[in-house]
């Protein structure tokens, strides 16, 4: 409760008690109207600009509905000015036959409109474009409403009697039908909200029940301004006030609720607004009784009103039908959505199940090829001649290799989560090359490495990336053995905040012009395809299909890509792209799930 509230509380408070006193106190005059009529108008004033900060204050559908809300206020507020102008300033009643009436009888339509948009609810569809079109059908239909039974007696046919009980009558609907509103948001609504609906129908049934009161004491010719009749009235204008400064409605309320139906009741009120059109028609022209000149002007009225209702009818629908076509688009979006979900679940149950019975065949063979390697070492040291000692030393190779493929059985079907840290690429590949240096160095191998000195860090974990970089450079190798070649480039690029990594053998006539991504062609991992082709026919990075896959699969993890190339004279050259280090990506990577 601010000191700013509560001194703005204490004014209002003033005026009402100042308000009162006149009336009860101060005989009829001239003085004792200007009293009132200005105390209204302050009352008024005040509420209007106690409301309107809430409105500019707040966002989307909130700041409709207190919008709607200083609205009504406002337009009330106006009214009251043209009557005060009469009274006071120009020193005369209002007359009988007033254009002005219309403003008195419009500033409730804003007010049904906040309250129908039950801002309470989170998440009301209907606040959307086509919801409010639906508002302003049932505003116009209450216009027309207005215009087509109390207009036609004030220009028509003038006749000052029939003009004030159609208005009255028309005005007590109109307020009946707001405190009806209140009640069904009141009761579909709790705590701020729920005391804020019941602020407003309090305010408004003393409104209404001192309106009903006034007409009853115009009739019986005892009511002046600023009599005890107006009490009621003052103190309905002071909890306006109240509500804008005391209201703590600021937020929609966390409750499972049925906003589209609601909304299609409000499309119901607003298509049966339009269809009473030809109905009023049809009454006006069997109301014989009725001047000609009343029927004329009455069916007028509802030829324009069918017009403009026609065209926002129109516009309606074809807002619908942009929606329904949308709605459409993405259930179809949705659809392929879940189909490709359900096609990576079952993906994923295969590679787990593979994963299951790689792992343990893995754990089986790596005791017989620790054997092999350690009887291939043993023979070494042994007394052979050169023939013998190469076939040895190819023994033992191809049991490392052996063994490097276990490993990949082994990562591929054990993946553990991603410890995300910057790392040099080319300290990373300086490693792979120390640690493969007895595979490649007893095939004479030609190693040549053109290292970004430049190259910046990329984030990642060490160990996956090494596993990467061993487990290409073992296949180049493995490659250059089987095609007879002895030239292995290594280097390392950046662009465009991509760090590059190519492993390229030396061409033999043996290849072909292709570009392909490595995971097309290791996508028959789990399906059972890949030993149906020819040999002849496999890529040449296919010697350790498991270990490319695991090679893919952490390339992926870190966001991004490996792939294959081949020239025309049967050159291949292994890619492996991956994100520089940025805090953007590593934001990014934090906040990743972690891999099935």
């Amino acid at each position: 409760m601010t000191i700013r509230a509560k001194l703005w509380s204490g004014a209002v408070l003033v005026c009402l008690a100042a308000a009162v006193l006149a009336a009860l106190a101060l005989p009829q005059s001239f003085q004792l109207t200007a009293l009132t009529d200005i105390t209204q108008c302050l009352l008024l004033a005040s509420g209007v600009a106690s409301l309107a900060p809430r409105a500019l204050r707040s966002q989307g559908r909130l700041r409709l509905f207190w919008t709607m809300l200083t609205l009504g206020i406002a337009l009330w507020f106006t009214s009251q000015l043209v009557w005060t102008y009469f009274e006071v300033f120009l020193r005369r009643d209002v007359p009988d036959l007033f254009g002005a009436d219309i403003i008195l009888f419009v500033h409730f339509v804003p007010l049904m409109a906040a309250v129908a948009l039950r801002v309470h609810i989170r998440g009301d569809e209907y606040a959307a474009p086509l919801g409010r079109l639906d508002f302003a059908l049932l505003f116009v239909w209450w216009i027309y409403l207005y215009v087509f039974v109390v207009m036609p007696w004030l220009y028509a046919v003038p006749d000052a009697a029939v003009y004030i009980h159609n208005l009255n009558l028309l005005y007590l609907a109109e307020k009946i039908v707001f405190l009806l509103t209140l009640i069904i948001c009141w009761k579909g609504s709790s705590g701020r909200w729920r005391m804020l609906y019941a602020n407003l129908f309090c305010a408004s049934l003393i409104y209404a029940a001192s309106s009903h009161l006034a007409n009853w004491a115009i009739a019986r010719k005892v009511y002046y301004s600023g009599s005890f009749y107006d009490i009621p009235l003052a103190v309905s204008m002071a909890w306006i006030t109240g509500i804008g400064l005391w209201s703590r409605a600021d937020k929609p309320e966390d409750e499972n609720a049925s906003p589209t139906a609601y909304g299609v009741w409000v499309a119901r009120f607003g298509m049966i607004a339009v269809f009473s059109l030809p109905l009023f028609a049809a009454w006006t022209l069997s109301n014989t009784p009725v001047p000609f000149r009343i029927r004329s002007f009455r069916l007028i009225v509802t030829l324009l009103a069918a017009l403009v209702m026609g065209i926002m009818v129109f516009v309606r629908q074809r807002l619908l039908d942009r929606a329904l076509v949308n709605f459409f688009y993405r259930s179809q979006e949705s659809i392929e959505n879940l189909k490709r979900l359900q096609a990576q679940i079952l993906q994923s149950e295969k590679l787990a199940s593979v994963g299951q019975l790689v792992g343990g065949a893995a754990h089986e063979l790596n005791n017989p090829l620790t054997a092999m390697l350690g009887y291939s070492d043993l023979l070494l040291n042994t007394g052979l001649n050169q023939e013998q000692r190469a076939q040895a030393l190819k023994i033992g190779q191809h049991v490392r290799r052996t063994r490097s493929l276990v490993a990949s059985l082994l990562s591929f079907a054990k993946r553990t989560p991603i410890a995300h840290t910057p790392i040099d690429l080319n300290t990373l590949l300086r490693t792979a090359l120390k640690l493969a240096e007895s595979q490649w160095q007893p095939l004479n191998i030609n190693m040549r490495t053109e290292f970004d000195h430049q190259l910046p860090r990329v984030l990642g974990d060490s160990n996956q990336l090494l596993q990467v970089c061993s487990q290409v450079l073992v296949n180049s190798l493995h490659l250059l053995e089987e095609n007879g070649g002895n030239r292995l480039t290594i280097c390392t690029t950046h662009h465009d905040d991509v760090a590059v990594l190519q492993f390229s053998t030396e061409g033999t006539n043996r290849g072909r012009s292709e570009k392909e991504d490595l995971g097309a062609q290791n996508r028959s991992i789990g399906h059972g395809t890949s030993d149906d082709r020819n040999p002849d026919d496999r890529n040449p990075a296919d010697g350790s299909m498991f270990g490319l896959s695991a090679c893919e699969g952490i390339v992926q993890e870190h966001r991004g890509r490996i792939w294959v190339e081949q020239d025309q004279q049967g050159g291949t050259a292994v890619n492996v792209e991956l994100p520089v280090a940025t805090s953007a990506l590593q934001s990014a990577m934090r906040s990743a799930p972690l891999p099935a």
